[in-house]
């Protein structure tokens, strides 16, 4: 049985290999999520519409967020050219905007310092590569946690909204009483 599209998770996949953004999409699509998959970090702040000044030195960027994209959950490699998942984790944690959205990094070799590391700065998880559907079950829990945090920033708006409707002055003229 699968979910509405309105109800589904959607995933942002980062790796550089095409065999592994190939699997874990599969993996992801299995789990009825919707999924996007680019082939590097700097295009995953792209896409996410953090747009950086300069690609190589992305140390002082000019940030845009894109409204339009709604992740749900980013799963990176930590290893990429360029920029590598660990990178791309500290990034999203530095934006206001994206820091919400759980993080899983994945990679294919077993770094206690690295895993650490990445855990330390906001990770989820940490997969071990090759990703298997058992790793892809654990996502739903932290998917669940970022939407109700979600819910929970939008609640103050509305309950602020229903004390002023019930502080607002009792018009007789609004109630009728049918007999």
């Amino acid at each position: 049985m699968g979910m509405s599209a309105a109800a589904q998770f959607h995933v942002l996949a980062v790796d550089d290999s095409l065999i592994d953004r190939m699997l874990i999409e599969r993996l992801l699509k299995t789990s009825s999520f919707h999924v996007t998959t680019v082939d590097s970090a700097i295009k995953a702040l792209q896409y996410l519409g953090m747009v950086e000044d300069k690609l190589k030195g992305y140390e002082t960027p000019e940030i845009h967020q894109n409204a339009e994209v709604n992740v749900n959950l980013i799963i990176t490699d930590y290893c990429m050219p360029e920029m590598t998942g660990h990178d791309l984790l500290r990034k999203i944690k530095e934006s206001n905007s994206l820091k919400d959205i759980p993080v899983v990094i994945m990679s294919s070799e077993n770094v206690p310092s690295r895993i650490n590391r990445c855990l330390e700065d906001g990770a989820e998880e940490f997969f071990l590569k090759p990703v298997q559907q058992s790793d892809v079950n654990k996502l739903k829990p932290h998917l669940l946690k970022s939407r109700s945090k979600e819910e929970e920033e939008t609640q103050p708006i509305n309950n602020n909204k229903r004390k002023q409707e019930s502080s607002a002055p009792f018009n007789k003229n609004s109630y009728k009483i049918k007999i």
